[in-house]
């Protein structure tokens, strides 16, 4: 199983606009069986659990490491892991993490909750983080080699140090 995949299901999920079943259609894009399968009951689920997982991030961000594991260990609860094998043949044996006939939701959410885990467990909720451009607010999983990332993207970095870069200019502007 690719756990930092599911992790980044996490992250993917807090990051999407959910209006309505063609957002989290994009969310599916590349799981052809969830688009098909998506109701607009899912997208209920489905921002629940992005205010929960935001929540996470926020946490651990915000250095509550115990705090982050208590909300995570409720989300595994709410959203459990039913691991099976399925495939078609002995060369495409894979992992599945819910139980076969299991809804979208229960599917997607089930491996964005582990992974998620699994990555706390593994590196510590210091790497999960929040953009700190103002304007954004999107989350993101920290993979830089010293723990010192504070933005989402390259976009959010370069748009906030231009402002700021702009800001100290005007500062420095006679009146």
């Amino acid at each position: 199983m690719n756990f930092d995949a599911y992790a980044h299901r996490a992250v993917d999920l807090v990051n999407a606009p959910l209006a309505g079943l063609d957002d989290l259609k994009i969310l599916f894009r590349d799981e052809s069986w969830m688009c098909e399968e998506a109701t607009d009951r899912d997208v209920a689920t489905f921002r629940r659990a992005q205010k929960k997982l935001r929540e996470v991030f926020e946490l651990g961000a915000g250095g509550r490491d115990l705090d982050a594991v208590q909300a995570l260990n409720l989300l595994l609860e709410t959203h459990p892991m039913q691991p099976r094998i399925s495939g078609h043949d002995a060369a495409d044996w894979h992992m599945h993490v819910t139980s076969r006939g299991a809804t979208i939701s229960a599917e997607y959410l089930a491996g964005a909750v582990w992974g998620l885990a699994v990555w706390l467990c593994e590196y510590g909720s210091a790497r999960f983080g929040v953009c700190a451009d103002e304007r954004c607010g999107n989350v993101y999983l920290d993979t830089s080699s010293n723990c010192c990332r504070r933005f989402c993207s390259e976009r959010c970095a370069t748009r906030s140090h231009v402002a700021a870069h702009r800001a100290r200019k005007r500062a420095l502007a006679p009146v």
